[in-house]
């Protein structure tokens, strides 16, 4: 077993976020005392369950503005990703067979549909610019009377690039395709707002705001449209018959507790992050070996994805992530060797991708971790020096 660093400071909030306290407390008694089964209906044990898994779905529901009964429970995004693709288009298939999507969504999304196109779906990529944002003519344009479905995610898990969501889900719907994101990033760092926005469905993971893994949910919008569902998993018929298994109690229950802090404190939380982003940001840029990748203007306030020029990428991670921990690219996909498809996408030179850092911080973030961190990374530039060749 690897050891811990002493003092690691720790700028990886996008790939998971450590369990608030108040989320823990109120997750422990569903481990021991509280232990029940919600589908149990016939004793005190179960009923208490229910009650405590409808609590933390009027929670979710009250997050993104709306109704309880609009959410099904998961184990995570990649879940819900999973059998909002598959389920839309193994029901509705006989309507058509295109699905939109965007060419930096999660692998989530990428690799259930190249599963789906395995199974005769037809799926359009569309490309980004050179900020990461997706051009709504080009959605427009790409738009049949065969499009199922359009998925464009809120809010870049690499970059933190924000995409006009209201836009690109009326144009869909105007041509009768149902809208989906994956918000999971966004959700609990803006306002996410389902019926302002237009989402259809939406995908959510508890661990990234401040929940436990293992815990997730799918909206499905209920009325203008009523959005139904082929299931992934089943068996027992639990959650309306679109998610068997049994529940999660424990993990429900915090994903309803992270989502209710969340609710209460995103505003300050936001305004604090994105001021010591912006600090962390100028103090690097002052060396003039970075910059800026994606969209300065749209971006979640607490994430910040840096190209360093001139710069061996191996080296830069290999020497910062002694101190910091951050990373070049999705948790999911950090281990291969290639660069970042997103960055790639957005048109950076292999080098350059390969030479980028992401760094998000988060509710546990302090100002000196900001100002160590600034100045751990300068200096670690200074010593490795400029490169001819990155």
């Amino acid at each position: 077993m690897q050891q811990m660093p002493e003092q690691l400071i720790y700028m990886d909030y996008n790939a998971t976020t450590p369990c608030d306290p108040r989320v823990v407390e109120a997750m422990l008694p569903y481990f021991s005392a509280r232990f029940g089964n919600a589908a149990s209906h016939t004793h005190a044990f179960g009923w208490e369950a229910r009650e405590a898994a409808e609590l933390a779905r009027e929670q979710v529901a009250g997050l993104i503005g709306a109704e309880a009964g609009e959410l099904v429970f998961t184990s995570g995004a990649t879940e819900a990703i999973n059998l909002a693709l598959k389920g839309i288009f193994e029901l509705y298939r006989h309507k058509g067979n295109h699905i939109i999507t965007c060419v930096t969504e999660h692998k989530a999304v990428l690799d259930t549909c190249a599963e789906l196109e395995r199974r005769g779906a037809a799926v359009t990529y569309l490309p980004v610019d050179g900020a990461g944002r997706l051009d709504p003519d080009a959605l427009a344009a790409a738009l049949t009377p065969q499009t199922l479905l359009v998925s464009v995610m809120y809010a870049n898990n690499e970059t933190g690039v924000i995409q006009d969501i209201p836009l690109l889900s009326r144009l869909s719907r105007e041509q009768g395709a149902l809208f989906m994101t994956d918000a999971t990033q966004a959700l609990g760092k803006i306002p996410v707002e389902v019926n302002r926005d237009g989402i259809d469905l939406l995908c959510c993971s508890a661990h990234k705001l401040y929940g436990p893994k293992g815990a997730g949910a799918l909206y499905l919008r209920r009325r203008a449209p009523r959005v139904r569902l082929h299931p992934l998993i089943h068996g027992g018929g639990h959650e309306k018959g679109l998610r068997s298994g049994t529940l999660n109690v424990p993990g429900i229950v915090g994903l309803g507790a992270a989502a209710e802090c969340c609710r209460r404190e995103m505003q300050a939380d936001a305004a604090r992050l994105g001021a010591l982003r912006d600090e962390l940001e100028k103090t690097l840029l002052r060396t003039g070996r970075a910059r800026i990748n994606g969209d300065a203007g749209h971006r979640l306030p607490h994430v910040s994805n840096l190209a360093f020029l001139r710069t061996d990428g191996n080296a830069l991670l290999s020497a910062v992530t002694k101190r910091v921990a951050v990373s070049s690219g999705s948790a999911c996909t950090s281990a291969l060797p290639r660069p970042s498809h997103v960055l790639s996408a957005m048109g950076l030179d292999p080098s350059l991708a390969r030479a980028s850092l992401r760094l998000s911080l988060g509710r546990m973030t302090t100002p000196e971790e900001v100002q160590e961190a600034a100045r751990f990374i300068g200096q670690t530039l200074a010593e490795l020096g400029p490169t001819e060749t990155a």
